[in-house]
């Protein structure tokens, strides 16, 4: 009888789990997903956020007679400012008005 409780307690010992270091840590295991993290801000949340930065500072800057086109690929001069738009004179005796936001780039006078 001693025996076979022998052996019974030797199989259940030998199907525990280790003790000690072999089960890792916390920190070993978030590491992998705080590294992915910080890549992303790297390469994808930095850069947008200075993108939209000099974006803001562009509108910003952006005065009466300056020539801009807009998102949806239409070129005009300001010949208006308001606080949350412009007065855009895409042709002669042709006059919009669109939102700050709308305003894509500023074009070079020269173009």
């Amino acid at each position: 009888m001693k025996e076979i409780e022998v052996t019974t307690l030797a199989q259940i010992l030998l199907m525990a789990p280790p003790q000690g270091g072999d089960g890792g840590s916390m920190l070993g295991l978030l590491m992998p997903f705080v590294l992915i993290f910080v890549i992303m801000y790297f390469f994808m949340i930095r850069p947008q956020v200075k993108k939209q930065k000099q974006h803001q500072q562009m509108l910003q800057s952006l005065e009466k007679n300056d020539k801009i086109m807009t998102t949806g690929g239409i070129y005009g001069k300001i010949v208006g400012v308001k606080e949350k738009s412009f007065l855009v004179q895409i042709a002669d005796n042709t006059k919009i008005e669109i939102s700050k936001s709308a305003v894509s780039a500023k074009v070079d006078k020269t173009e």
